[in-house]
This record gives C-alpha cells, structure tokens and sequence, in this order.
C-alpha cells in the first residue's frame, strides 16, 4: 500500500474455504441481425442473496446489489470466416449494508477478434478494459479517492458441436492483465459453454456476443 509517498509492505499467507450460495444474476437483452452485423442491448443485475459475511474471504456474493447495462456489436462473414465482437457497458453498484462501502461506477469494455479455420473451429485473440469513473464512498479520507482501472488480453480457441436438436459453444481464454491500479492482476483462464437454436444452414454458423 501507498500513501502520501509512505509505503507499507506486508508478507503472509491467507486462506478461506466454505461451501457457499451465490449472488443471481437476472439478465435480459434484445438482439437483431442484418447480412454480416449484429447488434445487442442488455441490461443485467446482481440480487444479493449469496452467502455474504465481510470478515470472510469466501464469500458467494458481493454483498450489494448492482445494476448494469450496455451495447454490443459483431462483424461475422461466414464465406471468410472473420469475425470480431465487442460489448461495452456501465456498472452501478448499491450501498453494502453490512460494510457501509459503495463502489463507483465503472466502464468496461470486452473485445474479441478471431478466424474460423473449420466451420467448427475459431482461433483469435480476447481483451478487455476496465475503468473506475467515480471514486468508491465510505472508505477511509486517507485512502479516498480510490479509483481503480486494469486491462487484459490473450489468446481464445472455439468450438462448434452439435448437441441433439441444439448447437453448443465451447470457448477457452486467457487473460494477462496488465496497466492494473487498485486491483488484482495476473494470469486468468476461462472456459465457457453456450447451448442455442441451430441456425440455417444458409445463414451459416453465428458465433454469439461475446460476454466477460
């Protein structure tokens, strides 16, 4: 930690591991499509009702209740394959009772470009920006404004399968995170599945919005 030009360090192992419930995450969106560009608006929240206790570090839930919207685009030519997605939107994050802490609003924006080499196989890159727009209230005058910001990028690898009378999605990323201020960076891997209508077959394989 800094402050006022003093530094603190601090070394030492922490760990915390329960079994817990998590946050619900409602989420509704409108998407329309013409020839190779598709279009979204979604709007999502976060209900607080997962396993939350501020002196824990296992928790399934943040504690709060959020609320986020936004907009995403996606470029997709079946004939050649390319593809590229992007969604931005804000979040706005309520009051946490138990703590008295709010975090600002923050923007964020997910990017995706990649190659389908097969009509089953993509390859391509990911990565995203976050940045704090208002500072955080209810924290201490000496740490305040705390106003946090990092981006990330990496590589992704897609699949196309069929599941019964659906088609399925499997997406696997990373992330190295770096320009991080006031948060967690490092190296991070997600996978993801998506089940969907098959398309028509003249229509060719659409690759869905991209989400973080």
């Amino acid at each position: 930690m800094n402050v006022g030009g003093l530094a603190a360090t601090r070394q030492g192992d922490i760990s915390d591991a329960r079994y817990v419930f998590a946050d619900l995450y409602p989420q509704a969106s409108l998407r329309w499509n013409s020839g190779v560009n598709s279009w979204m608006i979604y709007g999502m929240g976060d209900i607080p009702v997962g396993s939350y206790d501020p002196t824990r570090l296992a928790n399934g839930g943040i504690g709060h209740g959020a609320a986020d919207g936004g907009v995403g685009y996606t470029y997709f030519d079946p004939n050649t394959g390319h593809e590229f997605s992007v969604v931005t939107g804000l979040t706005y994050n309520l009051l946490n009772p138990s703590t008295g802490y709010q975090n600002g609003i923050d923007w964020h924006l997910d990017w995706a470009a990649s190659q389908f080499v097969t009509k089953q196989i993509q390859v391509g890159v990911v990565g995203y920006f976050y940045d704090q727009l208002t500072a955080d209230r209810g924290c201490a005058p000496i740490l305040c404004p705390f106003l946090s910001r990092t981006a990330g990028i990496g590589p992704q690898l897609g699949y196309l399968f069929p599941a019964g009378d659906m088609q399925g999605y499997a997406n696997l990323k990373a992330y190295w995170d770096y320009d991080t201020e006031n948060r967690a960076h490092g190296y991070t891997v997600w996978l993801t599945m998506a089940f969907s209508p098959k398309p028509p077959e003249a229509a060719g394989t659409r690759r869905p919005l991209i989400t973080k």
